[in-house]
């Protein structure tokens, strides 16, 4: 890495720049959110981590709640084609950080992953079992179109408790889809529908001049730096899950244009680099529950150096083992992680259920919000999140040792909205 000066950080100023960067700085709009609000949160994060799990809300659609509130969740459908009918796609599918939407544009930065498919250990298996099925699924979908898993003409095997339970067509889509060959047309349900990429990709992308491996890389680091705001080599890295060695390479790169700048930030081991024109606000006053697959916590090294929050999600853990719940979301308030609640909306009945809610542990601390003001700001965020999941009510169950204040706080503003 080239030598330069390095800036001092301070801690709090760490944690500002990266909520500023992931767009926590913005007050959320107030009238009629449209494609532009949603267009300059992804032009901030990049990326929408996508997770099948839906017990209270599908993961992609709650980063742009958490940063615009209450948008209406068919535009995210209508731009990702996640929906029947018309569509005006300007987010794609690729395993950009796990599986992940990004803005079309940024499709061709991951050529150098694709010409990697090798990764699918099981594949060899059924390439040599049925040599001429990779062939075949192709045939299909360059004369039938869109295929779904469930249309190759193989059973989904009985294997309880796997993760993934993939049958042998299924296997060779991913792998199909892994190496750019088809992409997601479209989604309904949430079930992928797989096309030949030359059908979905919109044909100005599909004709730009192809850039370098090492370009394409470089690219990556640029766009994951400008997201973070502030980050070590491992959070930077993560963000599109690449090896730290490319990731080095192209900071290198971007601190020799100026475009990142190498800094030490109070408190962090590692050496640290900044996106040069990041903002470095003075107060961030945000409000806002976040999906544990949001790329502001994802990361959970980065969560306990920015919040000293550590953070695990419970969802594969035994239930007599769970600390906080099976599906807990951290509650951002100002510029920091304050509180987690588990979170289920009961769709049947019309409620969402706090399942569990806690407090952390410096709450009431200097510097820190007092628990009556975390409660009544959580308890407004879950309102206004279930009035946008079209929910009439909120339960608080009695599990966490802020249960008893969010209970009253939420009976509090019930009466109130009534």
């Amino acid at each position: 890495m080239p030598a330069a000066e390095e800036d001092e950080v301070s801690a709090a100023e760490a944690r500002r720049i990266a909520l500023a960067a992931q767009g926590f700085a913005n007050p959320r709009p107030t009238g009629r959110i449209d494609v532009r609000h949603i267009r300059r949160v992804l032009d901030s994060i990049a990326v929408l981590q996508l997770d099948s799990v839906n017990v209270f809300c599908r993961s992609h659609y709650m980063p742009l709640f958490s940063r615009l509130g209450p948008y209406p969740r068919d535009l995210l459908d209508e731009l990702t084609a996640h929906k029947r009918g018309p569509v005006r796609r300007e987010l794609v599918e690729y395993w950009a950080h796990m599986a992940a939407l990004i803005p079309v544009e940024m499709y061709p930065l991951f050529r150098w992953r694709m010409d990697r498919p090798d990764s699918w250990g099981s594949l060899g298996r059924v390439l040599r079992e049925n040599p001429g099925l990779v062939d075949d699924l192709v045939r299909r979908m360059a004369g039938d179109g869109p295929m779904r898993a469930g249309e190759t003409g193989f059973e989904r095997p009985n294997n309880p408790g796997s993760m993934w339970n993939w049958h042998d067509g299924k296997v060779a889509l991913e792998h199909l889809f892994y190496s750019g060959r088809v992409m997601a047309s479209r989604r309904v349900n949430f079930e992928r529908w797989y096309d030949l990429t030359e059908h979905v990709l919109p044909a100005s992308v599909a004709a730009a001049a192809p850039a370098t491996e090492a370009e394409q890389r470089r690219d990556l680091v640029r766009i994951a730096t400008r997201a973070l705001g502030v980050g070590t080599v491992a959070d930077i890295a993560d963000y599109f899950r690449m090896a730290q060695a490319s990731t080095k390479a192209g900071l290198a790169e971007l601190v020799e244009t100026g475009e990142v700048r190498p800094v030490r930030v109070e408190g962090w081991d590692p050496p640290a680099y900044l996106w040069a024109q990041a903002r470095r606000p003075r107060r961030i006053a945000a409000r806002a529950l976040l999906s544990p697959f949001d790329s502001l916590v994802w990361f959970r090294p980065r969560d306990e150096r920015l919040f000293r929050f550590h953070y695990r999600i419970e969802i594969y853990t035994p239930p007599p083992k769970r600390v906080f719940g099976y599906y807990v979301l951290p509650f951002l308030l100002g510029d920091r992680l304050v509180a987690r609640v588990d979170l289920k909306s009961d769709r049947a009945a019309g409620v969402l259920r706090v399942q569990s809610a806690f407090a952390e542990a410096d709450v009431g601390s200097s510097g820190w919000p007092r628990v009556e003001e975390v409660s009544v700001e959580l308890a407004e965020e879950l309102g206004l999140a279930a009035r946008w999941l079209g929910l009439d009510g909120i339960q608080v169950m009695p599990r966490g040792d802020l249960a008893p204040a969010l209970r009253a706080a939420v009976t509090t503003s019930c009466r109130a909205a009534g």
